[in-house]
């Protein structure tokens, strides 16, 4: 066979498809037609408003404290957030930011947790500052240095950054334990501390005591006048029960962090143990949490989509219960709840766009 006939044999049925594809799709790429089929379920469901009033036991100001108590006994087995202060290293060096511009100093700030967990996170001041403090954190797909441009970004604004990165990820260790009956265990993945659940310790400890060392510190030794939180992935997971916890958090921003449980109906959506796990949504579930984040003078919750995400709640499910949540929320005359969809890109990151909002909402 010649070397032209071998060639036309493979570049007509190429061209041909392409060209099949340019006919029924003229604006989309291959990779958008294979996506969109692959999320054809989302799609073409039913995007009927839900009523809010059937998920949500929540009825006033006394209601949401006791939703948080219950909250704060069930993770911390205690009455109250924990008052503990984490070990800091002033003006710590990583060459990994050297090239930042507004960048005073960095301070690692470290917590030494149960069953062998240590956290660091860093906390970059800098030169020029605006008073107000971010907490950003970064999801499963690696530490918060995946997350620099959005550091750079908020410094370059003039917010103080706290980054943190999740349990196992990252700087963080990742620790061996003896659990009885099966011997030492080496913890990689989040679906594993199904193993260090107990009457005594919750695994979301884990997720939640860093960001709340580091605000006891930062509250005795800095004067910001606010604190708002920002996330990615399983980091907008953590910017989503946080500040229902905590209403030291004015604003927070959850990106691609989380779909209430019934409506996650791709396997994609399901999470990580953390994302279902069933004590924690017994007490509140997801509707609930949005509110607890919502609620408050001055806080607001900011739930940012990417339509054409390739990694989980893609799509526009939220229409389910946007206006009803935001509708609810309202009533309270105290707080703010919202949902954007971003269509700017098809990436699992927090884009050009959503970060300009965010700054956009914070200034």
């Amino acid at each position: 066979m010649s070397k032209l006939i071998k060639i036309s044999i493979i570049v007509i049925p190429v061209f041909l498809f392409g060209l099949f594809i340019g006919i029924i799709t003229p604006n989309a790429s291959i990779s958008d037609l294979l996506y969109n089929e692959k999320y054809v379920e989302r799609y073409s469901q039913n995007l009927t408003p839900i009523k809010i009033d059937e998920y949500v036991d929540i009825r006033n100001v006394e209601d949401v404290q006791k939703k948080r108590q219950e909250l704060i006994n069930f993770i911390w087995k205690s009455n109250s957030l924990p008052s503990q202060q984490p070990t800091v290293e002033s003006n710590f060096i990583d060459e990994r930011f050297s090239n930042f511009t507004n960048l005073q100093k960095i301070e690692k700030i470290s917590l030494k947790m149960d069953h062998g967990f240590v956290s660091h996170s860093y906390l970059f001041i800098p030169d020029s500052g605006n008073g107000k403090l971010i907490i950003y954190h970064q999801g499963h797909s690696g530490g918060f240095i995946n997350g620099k441009q959005s550091i750079q970004d908020f410094l370059n604004a003039g917010f103080s950054v706290a980054a943190f990165s999740m349990p196992l990820i990252g700087m963080n260790n990742q620790p061996t334990i003896n659990i009885e009956n099966i011997g030492p265990v080496k913890l990689l993945k989040h679906n594993q501390f199904v193993f260090l659940e107990s009457e005594n310790f919750s695994s979301l400890e884990l997720f939640l005591s860093p960001i709340n060392s580091t605000l006891n510190y930062i509250e005795k030794n800095y004067s910001f006048t606010e604190f708002h939180m920002v996330g990615i992935s399983g980091g907008g997971w953590t910017s989503t029960v946080y500040p229902a916890i905590d209403p030291r958090i004015s604003k927070s921003f959850s990106v691609a962090g989380s779909l209430p449980l019934s409506l996650r109906n791709i396997i994609d959506d399901v999470g990580d143990y953390e994302q279902f796990h069933p004590t924690l949504y017994s007490i509140a579930n997801y509707f609930e949490l949005y509110v607890l984040s919502s609620f408050g003078q001055d806080r607001g919750f900011y739930q940012i989509f990417n339509k054409n995400d390739p990694c989980c709640f893609a799509g526009d499910t939220y229409k389910i219960y946007h206006e009803p949540l935001k509708k609810f929320v309202s009533q309270f005359d105290s707080g703010n709840f919202e949902i954007i969809l971003d269509d700017t890109h098809s990436e699992h990151i927090i884009s050009d766009f959503g970060r300009e909002f965010i700054i956009e909402k914070l200034s």
